[in-house]
């Protein structure tokens, strides 16, 4: 099938789940090369693109949900009815299952094929395209992600990315840095994700490592700030520390250290790769980087998790205060051993136990955000705001994009402050999670 050649090939797309999806997103987008419109509703579209999250439950259920809605306006299109394509984690996780129950839907992209899903799209589509792009970018014209790995080999015992995207599989060196000098032509912050960034090059036969991806990230001369997500704990070794300390900018002092727990019983529990006092990675990060902005998760009732667990929980929360913090709670996944277990915990108790420590963070951040009032702090402008002209949305170092807080800053009326700028902003008023000053 060699199709004809588009000229525009009008494509909605929604990409739920974690920023590794979104990349998924953008490197398909991107490999159907610069015929691809994006457009805002599906009825504008030749190809209607839902990319699934099928995580947990509330994941999946938001996934089915966006899928029958699509469709829905998908039929509603009559004759200019688009192709509607269904990819992602949902898909390996449930295939059979979706294909049987959604006829409407006309392509299928599991994430064990996702080297073929441009072909897939292209033969879908019956088109022929002009030569891809590496990224056709969606977020906002201030940063852009970088998945360094697909899967995990960790075996956590509440997790289900190993079934659904398999083991650990780095991307190659040359790839990943080709693909971060063109997004840091484009927006001046690049975010490094993978399931567990620390393993990055653990399965290289070229003995690249996560050390080595960061030291030629740093050297890229249009980058201004580089943040690593998803550092497992284990992985923050003394010489991976020391490293990150040496580079300086453009990385920034953020470590997001996925904790889950901080009772070595729970964490035994879990499986987790790293089941000792979580106070010594934290320690350990603090003697490198004093300055360091912390972010974790946690999750509350997991099976024989007690009210003296919880406890210590809290106390590790108090004591450590991190900047961010978020918190789940259980989730009983099909599949997964931890479903099987005995002391499942009551979701009433579950709610009670995220509530709980979710209140106690919020006190936490309020006393950190209110330390930053009076100084002068670079921000990263990522929009105007829609509240009123002159008002920006914009973060400071310690803000991750989607899942910290922001910082609002206010320009006089003859200043435009454009996306993607860093200005010096001084800081007049804080929330709970934001900021708010002046340039």
């Amino acid at each position: 099938m060699t199709g004809k050649l588009e000229k525009n090939i009008r494509i909605h797309t929604v990409s739920l789940g974690c920023p590794k999806n979104r990349v998924d997103t953008e490197r398909l987008l991107g490999a159907l090369g610069r015929a691809v419109v994006p457009v805002d509703t599906v009825a504008e579209a030749d190809l209607a693109l839902i990319n699934t999250c099928g995580f947990i439950q509330p994941a999946t259920e938001e996934s089915i949900s966006v899928i029958l809605d699509t469709v829905r306006q998908a039929a509603e299109a009559g004759a200019k009815r688009p192709l509607v394509c269904v990819a992602g984690c949902l898909v390996s996780r449930y295939g059979r299952d979706l294909k049987d129950g959604l006829p409407e839907v006309d392509l299928w992209l599991d994430t064990t094929e996702i080297d073929l899903w441009p072909a897939m799209a292209r033969e879908a589509l019956d088109v022929r395209t002009e030569e891809g792009l590496p990224r056709n970018l969606s977020t906002a014209p201030a940063y852009a992600y970088l998945k360094v790995s697909e899967g995990c080999s960790h075996n956590c015992r509440f997790c289900t990315i190993p079934s659904i995207r398999g083991p650990h599989k780095s991307w190659p060196v040359e790839f990943l840095l080709d693909e971060a000098k063109q997004l840091a032509d484009q927006v001046p912050e690049i975010v490094v994700v993978g399931q567990d960034s620390t393993a990055y090059g653990s399965d290289l036969d070229d003995g690249q490592d996560l050390d080595a991806l960061v030291r030629r990230l740093s050297r890229i001369p249009s980058l201004e700030w580089l943040r690593i997500m998803y550092l497992y704990p284990a992985g923050l070794t003394e010489s991976l520390l020391g490293l990150l300390r040496d580079t300086g900018r453009p990385f920034l002092p953020y470590f997001d250290i996925p904790l889950q727990h901080a009772h070595p019983d729970v964490l035994s529990s879990m499986g987790r790769p790293f089941a000792r006092n979580p106070e010594k990675v934290v320690e350990r990060v603090r003697a490198f980087f004093p300055e360091a902005a912390l972010r974790t998760t946690f999750i509350v009732g997991y099976p024989g998790e007690t009210e003296a667990h919880f406890r210590t929980l809290m106390d590790f929360v108090r004591a450590t205060r991190f900047h961010h913090l978020g918190v789940f709670p259980y989730w009983a996944e099909e599949g997964t051993p931890a479903a099987a277990m005995d002391n499942q915990v009551p979701d009433a108790v579950k709610l009670e136990r995220r509530d709980a420590l979710m209140a106690l963070q919020a006190e936490i951040s309020a006393e950190i955000m209110e330390a930053y009032v009076g100084e002068t702090l670079d921000v990263l402008i990522e929009r105007e705001s829609d509240e009123w002209p002159g008002l920006y949305v914009g973060r400071a170092w310690f803000q991750a994009p989607d899942v910290d807080g922001v910082t609002y800053v206010g320009a006089p009326p003859d200043t435009r402050l454009e996306p993607g700028a860093i200005v010096p902003v001084e800081i007049e008023k804080a929330d709970t999670y934001d900021l708010s000053g002046l340039v």
